[in-house]
């Protein structure tokens, strides 16, 4: 490569220099006054050109070296120069383009050696699921999030309105009607973003649930290996709220077991306990409000030590760094959610327990529960029992003989206007549990006699008893101070304040913050070592009675809890699916066809056949048949076919249920479950929109076709026709029997009689039977001449009635008549298919009505099969995605398994499930608790 430039290079620079030669004499030639003109050369002729030429070699020749001769030094100088730029341009385009070649060969071979040595992985692409998943979770997410913001937006401007009118203080019926309906809106719009907000929340778990699932998976594809699952050893303080949470599940009344410690907080609304929960915990967790109930619902906050400041709902994977604002804002708003949601039906507060767990460097470990705070005074927009409701709650949390109750008084209003003291010296009037906090000592300070502080820290004012008593300082009045902040301010505030300055009773043990959570934290831990043992005690008798009672019961059963119930009948609904696509082609065929008759016979007697064959001739009737059937199958035919075949799609997979049901293994406690799962699985399916129109092409194309092609499908056709017309005999038949009455065979043995109606049905029946037998061609109405004779024959034998009346009845009448008589076509042509291929429509024999009921048949034969087609390619597995989504919704919802898998056996296996679950954990935990002492 290097060669070929050196070459291009002297070729290049060879040209130059002979260009600029030549240049250099042109330049010369210039200069010394060698130059042509062409007036001038045409003046001289030949003399002046010969002169020039001569001229113009000399300086050639002494141009050259060689002939001794030399350049003069400017034009010389001014030829080299050139040369040298040419020169150097010309060597710096070939270096940067052989540079660029070669450099790019280079890296090519580098690259394919790079990709070579890459790992294969292909394998991921089978492992992974495919982007189309995830774009679907990111679209739902997206929707979700809009409907959201709407609904918001829209809640804001209607609590403005609100907000507006009770500025204006109007108060007229109109205007109070408006506001009374604004706030219906207001409230309707809550309950709505609330659900949407539920659902955003679910969506959110159910994606972090299949993200961990396909984390694993990708390991374990990895690695080629089958992962175990390292133990995790978990904390004391763990393993106790983990008792409790299972015994929150299955004893909430504290009648039976459940007498484990925990420290309940109760105060009145707005005194502060949420904030001394905080101060506890060394992070703001909760929500606030400007005097506006923010704690709605129990919160049970596990409190242990840890590396990082971290906080974690019992039902979530997310963790909160409580260090960040941002997951602070996160942590607030998820908990006010979870309070919003757990208050249904028109509620202000519930009893359903949020649960989490904080941990951080030096934290004591404790499980408290902070409660709604008590109301002395209840607002427009609470409901009618909110204040009985939070009184009820904070008994029920109190009861609990071993509960420490951390009772909150607000130190900055008077003492006599508090709720919660006496609630408490009902419940712990030795006060051997209670713990008392006095806060806002910095507000007290300022307005109250400090004497009077003094004696309530020193238990001398109120009549109740307790522990002990403890002052505390939770805030200057600031939102956004930090935990850190306050407690500074709390400490600078003990060490400076006159009210412990002067001798008293009160130790300087009983102040700050820090100082009650130590107090609380070691009363808690005596109180769990005091009872734990009793508590395992009670539920070891308690196991023992309940194995004993399921032995005498169910002896051969094992004891399975719901969730493996549900589990079991999940499998075998969907194995029932397995066996719906395994239906033989020839069981559907009938099922379809039979089916799709049932829909379509109505249609096709009353609308088609019918009208054409009592047209008159046999033209007419076939013209009027090709015009019906085109319509029909351009408009309802398709639609009435997919309808016919979903339901045949639902018939035989609830006759596949039914037959399983017999059985010898079944097992009937599923009997509900499955009903309401098919139930609510077939209510969700819906054919697909485009077998309409693939029907209606398919249709048209069959009802075309007017020429039966052998004898085998006209005795098929034949035989169709006198069925279904004896099947219209019988139910005309019937119609007449109720019109008519019972005959005199049946009148005599049944001790029947008719009714003065029935005797003028049959003696109207009587007159219209003598018109059939004179003309039995006869057209389907009556004439007026025909209706005023008999009208006037029935008036001689004294019976009196209208045309009208004689019309009904002539109705069914004739219809008997027309029905026989095509049964007797039809026998006729039974054997007339020869004589109809050679004759076709002029046929002797009017054959029409088997040719019209042939293709029915056909079409209906068609149609089944595509129906058939759909059902084992398409709506089959539609179905099964159907139930399996209904199955996950059940799954989820613990209230309709609840209700759908019930009874003695499944009660039963529920409690001794819990309660073994309850016992073991207790036993771990004891172990624990001994090894730590």
């Amino acid at each position: 490569m290097l060669r070929i430039y050196q070459n291009t290079y002297r070729r290049t620079a060879r040209k130059a220099v002979v260009y600029s030669t030549k240049v250099a004499c042109c330049n010369h030639s210039t200069l010394c006054g060698i130059t042509s003109h062409p007036r001038r050369s045409q003046d001289n002729g030949s003399s002046s050109s010969n002169g020039r030429d001569r001229r113009h070699e000399e300086f050639l020749l002494a141009g050259n070296p060689a002939r001794g001769w030399q350049m003069p030094p400017p034009s010389r100088g001014y030829g080299m120069l050139v040369v040298r730029i040419l020169r150097g341009a010309l060597k710096l385009r070939y270096i940067v383009l052989g540079g660029a070649i070669g450099g790019g060969v280079s890296l090519s071979k580098k690259y394919e050696d790079w990709k070579d040595g890459l790992p294969d992985f292909k394998w991921l692409e089978d492992a992974m699921p495919q982007g189309e998943r995830w774009s679907q979770f990111s679209r739902n997410l997206i929707e979700v999030g809009s409907l959201v913001k709407n609904a918001i937006d829209v809640a804001k401007d209607d609590l403005k309105a609100k907000t507006t009118v009770a500025a204006l203080g109007i108060t007229s019926d109109e205007s109070r009607k408006k506001y009374e309906k604004l706030q219906s809106q207001v409230e309707t719009l809550q309950t709505e973003i609330m659900n949407v907000q539920i659902k955003y929340q679910k969506e959110l778990e159910k994606m972090e649930k299949e993200n961990r699932e396909l984390r694993q998976q990708y390991l374990i594809l990895k690695t080629n290996k089958k992962t175990t699952a390292k133990k995790i050893k978990k904390s004391l303080i763990d393993m106790y709220s983990e008792v409790l949470d299972e015994l929150s599940g299955y004893d909430t009344g504290y009648t039976m077991a459940d007498h484990l410690p925990r420290v309940v907080v109760v105060g009145d609304q707005s005194s502060g306990k949420t904030s001394v929960l905080e101060s506890i915990a060394k992070a703001r967790i909760f929500p606030r409000g400007s005097g506006e109930m923010m704690t709605r619902a129990p919160v049970k906050v596990t409190l242990a030590e840890g590396p990082y400041h971290v906080a974690q709902f019992r039902d979530s994977d997310r963790e909160y760094d409580l260090t960040k604002e941002s997951d602070l804002q996160d942590l607030r708003r998820d908990v006010e959610f979870r309070m919003r949601a757990s208050v249904r039906g028109g509620k202000t507060v519930s009893n359903e327990v949020i649960a989490m767990t904080v941990k951080g460097p030096g934290l004591q470990r404790m499980v408290l529960v902070d409660l709604p705070g008590i109301i002395s005074t209840m607002t427009v927009d609470m409901a009618s029992d909110t204040k009985d409701s939070i009184h009820q709650m904070t008994k029920h949390y109190m009861s609990n003989p071993n509960a420490i109750i951390l009772c909150i008084q607000d130190g900055s209003v008077d003492a006599e206007r508090s709720n919660v003291t006496d609630l408490v010296m009902q419940c712990d009037p030795l006060g051997r549990r209670t713990i008392f906090v006095l806060t806002k000592v910095d507000l007290a300070e300022e307005l109250a006699d400090p004497d009077r502080i003094r004696k309530i820290l020193s238990g001398k004012l109120f009549p109740m008893k307790a522990l002990g008593y403890y002052a505390v300082v939770t805030g200057r009045g600031r939102k956004d101070d930090s935990i850190d902040a306050i407690r500074q301010y709390e400490e600078d505030f003990f060490k400076n304040s006159k009210l412990f300055h002067r001798r008293g009773v009160i130790m300087p043990h009983q102040v700050t913050s820090r100082n009650l959570s130590l107090a609380v934290s070691d009363r808690f831990w005596k109180m769990v070592r005091e009872t734990i043992e009793q508590q395992a005690d009670a539920f070891k008798a308690t196991r023992f009675n309940l194995e004993t009672e399921w032995k005498n019961n169910f002896p051969r059963l094992r004891e399975s809890g719901r969730d493996e119930l549900f589990d079991k009948a999940k499998g075998e609904i969907l194995d029932e699916v397995v066996t719906l696509s395994q239906i033989s082609a020839k069981k559907w065929d009938d099922a379809l066809n039979s089916k799709l008759w049932e829909k379509l016979s109505n249609y096709v007697f009353e609308t088609i056949y019918l009208p054409a064959a009592q047209s008159g001739s046999q033209n007419s009737f076939n013209t009027m048949v090709d015009i019906k059937l085109r319509q029909w199958a351009e408009q309802a035919l398709p639609a009435k076919s997919v309808e016919a075949g979903w339901e045949a799609l639902q018939q035989e997979f609830i006759s596949l249920m039914e037959r399983s049901k017999k059985a010898q293994d079944h097992d009937g406690i599923f009997d509900q479950l499955k009903s309401a799962v098919v139930d609510e699985a077939i209510r969700r399916h819906s054919w697909e929109d485009k077998a309409i129109d693939m029907l209606r092409v398919i249709q048209l194309n069959t009802l075309e076709d007017r020429f039966v092609h052998d004898k085998q499908e006209w005795d098929s056709a034949v035989k169709f026709l006198e069925t279904s017309v004896n099947a219209k005999l019988v139910q005309t038949e019937e119609t007449l029997a109720q019109m008519f009455g019972p005959g005199q065979m049946r009148r005599l043995t049944h001790w029947q009689y008719l009714t003065q109606d029935q005797q003028k049905r049959r003696s109207v029946k009587n007159e219209l039977d003598k018109i059939l037998r004179n003309d039995t061609k006869h057209l389907p109405t009556l004439t007026h001449d025909e209706l005023t004779t008999v009208r006037k024959n029935l008036q001689r034998d004294s019976v009196d009635v209208d045309t009208d009346y004689i019309r009904q009845t002539w109705f069914p009448v004739y219809r008997k008549h027309f029905l026989q008589q095509a049964l007797q076509r039809a026998k006729d042509c039974r054997k007339a298919y020869y004589l109809y291929t050679q004759q076709g429509a002029e046929c002797e024999i009017s054959c029409s009505d088997v040719v019209l009921f042939w293709r029915i048949q056909q079409v209906i034969k068609i149609t089944g099969n595509a129906l058939r087609q759909q059902v084992i390619n398409r709506e089959a597995r539609r179905l099964d995605k159907e139930i399996k989504a209904v199955l996950d919704e059940f799954s989820e919802d613990e209230e309709k398994k609840g209700y759908l898998l019930t009874g003695k056996r499944v009660l039963l296996a529920e409690e001794l499930i819990k309660v073994r679950q309850i016992q073991e954990k207790l036993e771990e935990f004891i172990n624990s608790l001994n090894q730590e002492k």
